[in-house]
């Protein structure tokens, strides 16, 4: 059975929110786990506001100290000290978060009643954070300071033992671990019963490439290659590439040619900015490179590696 993989987005304006947009924050739901990516102006309301748990948050990352992408992570921490939290919050971050932060106790006299562990991301490709399920790794963006996005990759699980193999070979318990694991099956008298008769492959490891800030660049394509969703900035349509190249953000056409040559399954475009109102016309150009797209627009769910 799949374990939940699922992409909320909360906020997709670039650099300030508007009346429509709120600025970057999405949150990734995992079976049991939330992991926050980036946490912009206004990040806990929309949380309030889609019926997300703040408390069931234990892994923040974020992508680049701009202020659109952490300037709401002061006030989500503050809350979860007033909710009454007490384990453990971890942040990934680029450096520098730890002293914004502390800055901010440090002059509102206050010690959270939780502790608050920071990792530096010092380079992409950097394992940040690994379980039993799943793993997340930095990306490399290409910005005007040091930018990551995140590879939010499941593991590859054991086969699934048949239920009728169980009860026609009468299968011993002790033996169903290793049979899982891929050994064959003796049966009393020598027969070998080859595992893949007696098990199912476990279902395809879904992959979620999450990308920030960024002016066009192929460095990472290997690195997302084949992944289920990609979420790529198109902070303007094409036909301000030259702006999008000296601000070092992407457009609409280059979003759709990074997901053709990464050969992704889907993508989502998001951080759009704010002088734009209607979206049909992002949409319209990144299709015509790149059929599956997709808008990251606010309360958008969108699930990872399921049609």
């Amino acid at each position: 059975m799949l374990r939940k993989f699922q992409v909320h987005i909360l906020g997709s304006s670039a650099a300030a929110p508007t009346s429509l947009r709120q600025t970057s924050a999405q949150l990734v739901a995992y079976h049991n786990k939330f992991f926050l990516l980036d946490c912009g102006e206004g990040t806990q309301i929309q949380l309030r506001r889609f019926r997300l748990s703040i408390l069931k948050i234990d892994h923040i990352f974020i992508s680049h100290l701009h202020g659109d992408h952490y300037l709401g992570l002061p006030g989500l921490l503050l809350t979860m000290h007033l909710l009454g939290r007490k384990k453990e919050l971890k942040v990934y971050a680029p450096p520098g978060i730890r002293e914004i932060i502390e800055v901010h106790f440090t002059y509102s006299q206050l010690e959270p009643c939780y502790p608050v562990l920071y990792t530096e991301i010092m380079s992409g490709g950097q394992r940040l954070y690994e379980d039993k399920y799943l793993s997340v790794e930095s990306i490399g963006m290409k910005h005007r300071i040091p930018t990551y996005g995140f590879l939010l990759k499941e593991k590859n699980q054991i086969r699934n033992l048949r239920k009728e193999s169980l009860f026609e070979y009468d299968i011993p318990r002790d033996q169903i671990a290793a049979i899982k694991t891929g050994a064959d099956y003796v049966i009393p008298g020598g027969t070998v019963i080859p595992n893949h008769e007696i098990t199912m492959p476990p279902p395809k490891p879904r992959v979620y490439a999450f990308g920030s800030d960024t002016t066009y660049t192929e460095d990472f394509l290997d690195q997302i290659r084949g992944a289920d969703i990609l979420y790529h900035e198109a902070t303007f349509l094409d036909n301000m590439a030259v702006i999008a190249s000296e601000k070092m953000h992407s457009t609409t056409t280059q979003a759709a040619q990074i997901a053709s040559k990464a050969a992704v399954k889907s993508l989502l475009l998001g951080h759009y900015s704010a002088r734009y109102n209607d979206l049909e016309e992002f949409l319209q150009e990144a299709r015509k490179i790149f059929p599956n797209t997709w808008l990251a627009e606010e309360g958008n769910v969108f699930r990872v590696g399921e049609e």
